[in-house]
């Protein structure tokens, strides 16, 4: 969870520290105060603290068992930090980015109370951040599963892990981060009209079909439900490539001036845009170790798992750029931001 956690925090400052590089305004496309805004300096050092403190209660945890505590006594130390963490995000004292803290919790609270906000860019954007969490989503549940067993000295612990309780809270925050997103396609097409957002929802969906099936086929494992994966993952990932691509990042124009790519294009060197869409395709299809169940060891099982987990944070960090670039050059496009305030006079040429 907490190393996750840090990762997508620092693959966010590499986002702020390209966009302010890149002169992509994205205070103003996430309508930020730039006075509270984070910096990237900020996302590194939060990212920073929150691994520090985490590996120093690893080393801590290791001391005490080797002292001869029991596990009883010292497996508490992970639910104290994790306490800790939650304790500091909701804290309304003005301490540690309180400004940045309470707008995030503004936008879980939009995206949980889907379709009832007007949908806003920084609260989609977040949305798409949840889906790429699930893995972390789901240690969470366990996690806090455990402090509460632990709490309440439950007679049996294995039900985090097992049971029909567990299986259906697996489905739902399976299901969950997907939901959201599509409740959000169906409030902006109300608002605004525009069927798009309906494709978009049509994207979700299918998401959510292909991981419920996922979810089912490692508890069935037969030629069946292997087949059922296999269709709706493929579908799926073509449906979500068309859309980074296409939608998302504004590629592939017809008659575009840069072959397969846009007309106006921030960074120079257009060969990084080509091995940028190599490189979303190859982690876009990442789900295909999922269906394999290669003959490993539980340990390597759970590595395998996180590596994974761990390739998404990053391949959602390389998107979040290239949105977020399309978006600036939209704007620019429609003069909602414009390079140069203009003048509220007409010029009047010298020769007249």
């Amino acid at each position: 969870v907490f190393a996750l956690l840090s990762l997508h925090l620092f693959m966010y400052g590499c986002n702020l520290y390209m966009w302010k590089s890149t002169r992509i305004n994205h205070n103003f496309i996430f309508e930020f105060s730039p006075s509270t805004a984070l910096k990237h300096r900020d996302a590194f050092l939060m990212c920073t603290t929150l691994m520090t403190t985490v590996f120093g209660a690893m080393v801590i945890h290791l001391l005490l068992r080797a002292a001869g505590f029991s596990p009883v006594q010292v497996d508490a130390i992970p639910g104290i930090i994790f306490m800790f963490f939650v304790g500091l995000l909701i804290c309304p004292f003005d301490i540690f980015y309180r400004p940045t803290r309470f707008c995030f919790i503004r936008v879980i609270r939009n995206i949980a109370c889907s379709p009832f906000y007007k949908v806003l860019l920084v609260d989609f954007f977040m949305a798409d951040q949840l889906t790429s969490q699930i893995p972390l989503l789901r240690h969470l549940e366990t996690t806090g599963c455990h402090i509460f067993a632990r709490a309440f000295k439950s007679p049996h612990p294995e039900a985090c892990h097992s049971g029909r309780l567990y299986v259906e809270i697996t489905y739902l925050i399976s299901f969950l981060p997907y939901w959201w997103r599509a409740l959000q396609c169906a409030r902006r097409w109300f608002d605004d009209g525009d069927v798009n957002h309906l494709a978009n929802m049509g994207k979700y969906v299918s998401a959510m079909v292909a991981a419920g099936a996922r979810v089912t086929y490692s508890r069935q494992d037969n030629n069946l439900w292997f087949a059922i994966v296999l269709t709706t993952s493929v579908v799926a990932t073509a449906y979500q490539l068309y859309w980074d691509f296409v939608k998302d990042w504004g590629f592939f124009k017809p008659n575009s001036k840069n072959t397969w790519l846009r007309d106006d294009l921030i960074l120079k060197n257009k060969s990084i845009y080509y091995m940028s869409i190599a490189l979303n395709v190859v982690l876009r299809v990442a789900w295909v170790e999922t269906i394999m169940h290669f003959k490993v060891g539980p340990v390597q099982t759970r590595l395998l798992d996180f590596l994974l987990a761990s390739l998404e944070v990053i391949r959602r960090g390389h998107w979040n750029f290239y949105r977020l670039e399309n978006e600036h050059i939209n704007n620019v496009g429609h003069f909602r931001a414009v390079k140069a305030v203009p003048l509220p006079f007409c010029e009047i040429d010298s020769d007249s």
